[in-house]
């Protein structure tokens, strides 16, 4: 594995057509947006659909989705305890050694690795364990380019969920809710030093950029259908040094998009200008 060359910004632009991103649960799971109706989807979906591609292109993690389970665990706490490295830290002292215990966690999943995590377990023949680990990748919640429509839709089921109910239940009716269009920014970056800390190495850089390239491979749903949800452009600054002379935020802010037309309905109807920056050059996937 090689250390890191330098720090690294990133930036994401995916569009979404007919499709719910990010459903509020405490909405109806209408699509999230702020109170300016711009679109919203969260930091935490967005890194579990990271996670997903880190799972499809054959790395181990550690925050698996049930349904995407490879390892026959069924929590966190028996995934933690089947790594028999991190089973033989806990067998030895009931307070174990926390930058071994980070080491070994680290060292297994890459998510561990690339974002951290909290292990916090209680009782047990090893007794209880509280050891955080902070990861070098962050990851911005994403919002809109412009205000999004949300479109609302009432259906109905053909049968009833349980027998003995006369008619229709309540249950066979519902609502969906979908973005007409939205073209949403992905921001994040890769702290140097904490992925000293942790490992993170450049071939785990290389995985994430291609897991942010293919950030929709296997994720449709009726929610989202196959072809609704599309990264169009990559941005990925790769730095020289751990500390650049510019800035994270002034390098997000060198990408200037702006409306071609009122009500924009694709990527295409947006002209996006990068700005010059004096120390680095990104590079750029056009994935449309």
């Amino acid at each position: 594995m090689t250390n890191l060359k330098g720090k690294i910004d990133f930036a994401v632009l995916i569009s979404a057509i007919n499709a719910n991103p990010n459903g509020d649960p405490l909405n109806g799971n209408r699509p999230r947006e702020n109170f300016d109706g711009y679109g919203e989807i969260s930091d935490v979906c967005i890194k579990r659909k990271i996670r997903n591609r880190f799972q499809d292109l054959g790395a181990r993690v550690f925050v698996q989705s049930d349904d995407r389970a490879d390892d026959g665990f069924t929590s966190l706490k028996a995934r933690a305890e089947g790594c028999a490295e991190l089973k033989a830290i806990l067998s030895k002292n009931k307070n174990p050694d926390r930058d071994q215990f980070s080491q070994a966690a680290c060292k297994e999943w890459i998510d561990v690795r690339a974002f951290g995590q909290v292990f916090a377990f209680k009782g047990g023949k090893e007794g209880n364990v509280s050891v955080g680990v902070r990861g070098p990748v962050s990851v911005q919640q994403a919002v809109s380019v412009s205000p999004v429509d949300i479109v609302s839709m009432q259906i109905t089921k053909s049968v009833n969920s349980e027998d003995g109910k006369g008619g229709k239940g309540p249950d066979t009716m519902g609502t969906k809710h979908r973005v007409g269009f939205g073209l949403y920014v992905i921001k994040g970056s890769v702290n140097v030093q904490l992925a000293e800390k942790t490992g993170f190495s450049q071939e785990d850089a290389e995985l994430l950029k291609e897991a942010l390239k293919t950030l929709f491979e296997n994720d449709a749903s009726s929610a989202r259908p196959e072809g609704s949800m599309e990264v169009c452009r990559l941005y990925w600054w790769q730095h020289e040094e751990k500390t650049p002379a510019v800035s994270t935020a002034k390098i997000h802010r060198s990408i200037q998009i702006k409306e071609k037309k009122d009500r924009p309905e694709s990527f295409a109807d947006y002209e996006i200008h990068l700005a010059d920056l004096p120390s680095v050059k990104p590079e750029v996937y056009d994935l449309v």
